[in-house]
Parts: structure tokens; C-alpha cells; sequence
């Protein structure tokens, strides 16, 4: 008898030594390793899980610094910069990453009935929101500058990797779309490098490989639009997917009293006036988040909600003047209603 136990005692012994070891291993393999940078004009927060981890985070930044360099309207020697400086003249031989975006910014900007425009580049050099030297243009300079703002005149030759703008000072701005398209160049960086869990951040433009490592989801917040960082009206339980958000407390200054926004909306030239403060999309394709995020902002929620509702596998969260939250049906049972600052409403049903 005492023999037996002894043998059971030793078994459990062992059982908790293997499974302290193997706890202390998880741990040790699950903590995070973070980074944080400054590219494409904003703060970009990395957070990596897996022996692989600095390693893929180091090849992320490189990247991202090289998208930078390419999309550029700022420094020479980009291939946007070259095709505006061509405007109005003969079309420019393009990388093939580049020739995509601009394809997909296309696409979206006829989905939206031009919405979302990346020819709006000479209107937002002229307010100047992203400089020290914001300004209010005059209402000539503005439909001035409207003339300029059409998709419609970017051509573009996929099969020869060329691409045109049709009138003389034209300017594409990526500034709606390339930070996403960078973040799906991270996901697929982290995959090549065998990381399982990843989440990074690109000024408000989400994006999460895989689940938490403890496999729970991750918990995605959606910025109270009149508090300052880090105050919530809800959260997001997502795994692979991105969540991109629009609003008008990203970028602005004042001028005599009135908030200037830099959510342009292309018709009018002005800061996008359409009932909504911010707009949040949900999907699979980062890209597709930024381009639809500052799409249906400039819509409104009306018709912004119509165009979400009528694609496939792309999901929204919308927060309008009057302190209202909605959101899409297929991501309700995900998003989680929190405002401490008890000023917002959530209406699920509109």
C-alpha cells in the first residue's frame, strides 16, 4: 500500500512539474513583442507573437517604409509623383503594386458614384490640413480646383503596367488607400514568417492576424469622435479581419469658430458635411477598409449603409452628428455598445 502510493504521489509530482513547464513555455512563447514608428505620417504600432517575431516586424517596417517611398506626393522619385508630374502629358510605366492600388481606388471610387476620389490631390494640397499652414481656400479656388477632381480621367493599362492623367495638374493622393493596402503587406509578412497572432495599428487602420494567443478574439475599440484617444463607444471582437475608421476629430483646425475637417468630399471641395463624425468598416482586405471608410463618410449614413449592404463580406459602424451609433447587421453580435461618456445612443434598428 505504501508503495502504491508513493508511485501515485511521484506520478502527480511529475504531471505538475510537466504542466508548470509547460505553462511557463506558453507564456514565454505568447508574450508580445512591440514596435512602434513613425511612416507614411502617422504613428504605426506593431504587435507581434513567435519566435519569428522581431524578425517579421523588422521586414513589416521595411516595407512599409519602401510603400512610403512609392506613393509618396511629397519627394521625388515615387511613382505617384511621377505620374502627376506627367499630368495632362503621356502615361508613365508604373510598378505592378502600384498599378493595383490605383485599380482598386478606381473601383471604389465608381462604387461610391466618386465618393472616394484619389484625383482630389490638388484640393487637399490646397487646404493644407495635413501641414503646419491649414487655410480656408476661397470659394474661386475651389471650383477651380473641382475641375480637377475626376477618376474618371486617371487611365489606367493594367496589362502594361502604365497609367495617365488626362488633365494638366492633376494630382492622385493615396492618402485613402495606401496605409491599408501596407497593412495587408504586413499580414502577409507576418504569415511568410510562420506568426500565427499579429496585430497592427497605422493611425487608426487596424488590422489582426489570427485570434489572440490565448484564441479569444481581439478586442478592437472604436473611438468615442469627441473624447480624446483612448475613450470608447464600443468594442469589436474580430479575428483576420481589418477595421478602418474615418472621422472628422483625425485631422482638423480652426478657422473663426468652424472646424475644418480632412475628409474632403470631392463635389463639393469642402470638408465632407454628410450627417457622420465617423465611419468604421470591417473586412477582410485592408485596402478595401480605407477606401470604403472614407467612401461612405462622404456619403452619409443612408447611403453609406446601402453601399455596405450591398457588398459581400464587408461590415460598418457608423456615429452621425446627433450622437447615434448603428451598425450593420452582420456585425452586431460582435460589437459591443460602451459609452462612458453616456452622451451617444446605439439605434440598432434604423
Amino acid at each position: 500500500m505504501k508503495i502504491r502510493l508513493s508511485f501515485i504521489f511521484i506520478v502527480i509530482v511529475m504531471v505538475f512539474i510537466f504542466s508548470s513547464c509547460s505553462f511557463s513555455a506558453f507564456n514565454l512563447n505568447n508574450k508580445p513583442v512591440e514596435a512602434e514608428d513613425f511612416m507614411m505620417g502617422t504613428i504605426i504600432t506593431q504587435r507581434v507573437y513567435g519566435s519569428a517575431a522581431e524578425a517579421a516586424m523588422e521586414e513589416t517596417a521595411a516595407r512599409i517604409k519602401a510603400i512610403e517611398n512609392l506613393m509618396t506626393i511629397n519627394a521625388p522619385g515615387g511613382d505617384i509623383n511621377r505620374l502627376n508630374e506627367a499630368a495632362g502629358k503621356n502615361a508613365v510605366a508604373l510598378s505592378a503594386e502600384t498599378i493595383n492600388i490605383l485599380a482598386t481606388a478606381k473601383k471604389y471610387a465608381q462604387l461610391s458614384g466618386g465618393a472616394f476620389d484619389v484625383t482630389i490631390g490638388p484640393l487637399v494640397k490646397a487646404w493644407g490640413v495635413f501641414t503646419e499652414n491649414p487655410r480656408v481656400p476661397s470659394s474661386e479656388e475651389i471650383q477651380r480646383l473641382k475641375k480637377l477632381t475626376d477618376y474618371k480621367k486617371l487611365q489606367i493599362d493594367t496589362a502594361n503596367l502604365t497609367a495617365k492623367l488626362e488633365i494638366p495638374d492633376q494630382i492622385v493622393d493615396l492618402g485613402g488607400i495606401a496605409k491599408g493596402y501596407a497593412g495587408d503587406e504586413a499580414i502577409k509578412i507576418y504569415k511568410k514568417h510562420g506568426i500565427k497572432s499579429a496585430y497592427i495599428n497605422l493611425g487608426g487602420n487596424v488590422v489582426v492576424l489570427g485570434a489572440k494567443p490565448d484564441v479569444k478574439p481581439w478586442r478592437i475599440g472604436i473611438q468615442n469622435p469627441r473624447k480624446e484617444n483612448g475613450f470608447y463607444l464600443g468594442i469589436v471582437d474580430v479575428t483576420d479581419k481589418a477595421i478602418v475608421t474615418s472621422g472628422d476629430y483625425e485631422r482638423f483646425f480652426e478657422k473663426d469658430g468652424v472646424r475644418y475637417h480632412h475628409i474632403l468630399d470631392p463635389k463639393t471641395g469642402y470638408p465632407a458635411d454628410s450627417g457622420l463624425i465617423s465611419a468604421s468598416i470591417i473586412t477582410d482586405v485592408s485596402m478595401d477598409a480605407d477606401a470604403l471608410s472614407t467612401a461612405v463618410f462622404v456619403l452619409g449614413l443612408e447611403k453609406g449603409m446601402a453601399l455596405v449592404e450591398g457588398l459581400e463580406g464587408v461590415e460598418a459602424i457608423f456615429v452621425t452628428k446627433d450622437k447615434e451609433v448603428y451598425a450593420t447587421e452582420g456585425i452586431r453580435s460582435s460589437f459591443t455598445f460602451s459609452d462612458e461618456s453616456k452622451e451617444f445612443k446605439y439605434v440598432k434598428k434604423r
